[in-house]
């Protein structure tokens, strides 16, 4: 089949677009068949597009094969149906070229990094590391800001300048900043064809009311129809429905999200409705542990109570 021309470069990628978690059945073994009906579940809830590898799918914990693999994988299911991003973040910067060349040879659109996450770099040393990574990378390049994360913020002048560069085409900010983004979103006002779009499903509302172009929210990987339906209802300003939306997106982050003392409770929730739903398996890389039996029952009870409309 021939490949879609989607036109990122020049368009922004708009829409809802999950990142995707990686099913495991082992530490190095991917559930193949988990990760084919995550895709098609996705796909058939109506999402515009797919990210793996990034934090959700728990790209830096995973070995260079796994991350080869569910590239190639994904990247063959999809047929170029929708467009897939690759998430290539690493400490290594030649391992991070290497993950931008496998996901080019088999079929991505773009590559997402956000920065190396060991040694912490001011804003001018991290301009230099993307602007190096984008001119070696064969795929367009988002930039990737998760401060929580890789304990440094790419500042939004930063962004700003990096969008000179014609192999950077957009932002993924999981800052769960509105003001931060809000003033990504005003100093990139001249340059439209580029894509922002934001991880905290909690402010994929705001977001897009700010200026974001779509969402790329864990929650899509177990109820994609509920996410879409708020980006489409958010881009025609449909409050009363955005009101609605929101207090279910509100309730899967107080329920499926807050369940255990773990930091990773977020991920663990997911994992653990994918598997309640009989998607895939609940394994997660070390150092993280699934949930036990009497949490995954809270899980449970957490989806029962959203009630079916939001499943595909």
């Amino acid at each position: 089949m021939e490949k879609i021309q989607y036109n990122i470069v020049r368009h922004p990628l708009r829409g809802i677009i999950p990142p995707v978690i990686t099913p495991l059945l082992a530490q190095n073994e991917l559930d193949q068949t988990g990760l084919e009906r995550l895709v098609d579940y996705m796909t058939s809830g109506g999402v515009h597009g797919l990210f793996i590898l990034g934090t959700t799918g728990e790209g830096p914990s995973l070995s260079y094969k796994l991350r080869y693999e569910i590239t190639e994988r994904v990247c063959g299911q999809v047929n170029a149906q929708l467009p897939v991003l690759v998430g290539i973040t690493d400490t290594s910067f030649s391992e991070s070229v290497k993950l931008a060349e496998k996901a080019n040879s088999a079929g991505a659109d773009a590559v997402v990094a956000a920065p190396p996450y060991y040694f912490t770099n001011n804003q001018s040393e991290l301009a230099e590391y993307f602007s190096v990574l984008a001119d070696e990378s064969p795929l367009p390049l988002f930039l990737y800001n998760m401060p929580s994360h890789t304990k440094v913020n790419i500042a939004a002048k930063t962004v700003l300048k990096l969008s000179d560069h014609e192999n950077i085409i957009g932002l993924k900010d999981s800052s769960a900043n509105l003001v931060y983004f809000q003033k990504v979103v005003r100093l990139m006002e001249s340059r439209s064809e580029f894509s922002l779009l934001v991880g905290p499903e909690e402010l994929l509302m705001q977001s897009i009311l700010s200026g974001a172009h779509g969402g790329v929210n864990g929650g899509a990987n177990m109820f994609p129809k509920l996410y879409v339906k708020m980006y489409e209802a958010t881009r025609s300003q449909n409050f009363e429905e955005m009101e609605k939306l929101q207090k279910i997106i509100m309730q899967v982050s107080s329920t499926i999200y807050s369940v255990g003392d773990s930091p990773g409770s977020y991920l663990q929730g997911v994992k653990s409705a994918l598997s309640v739903m009989g998607i895939c398996s609940d394994k997660m890389s070390l150092p993280g542990k699934p949930h036990s039996a009497e949490e995954k029952k809270m899980i449970q009870i957490a989806i029962e109570d959203l009630g079916d409309e939001w499943k595909t």
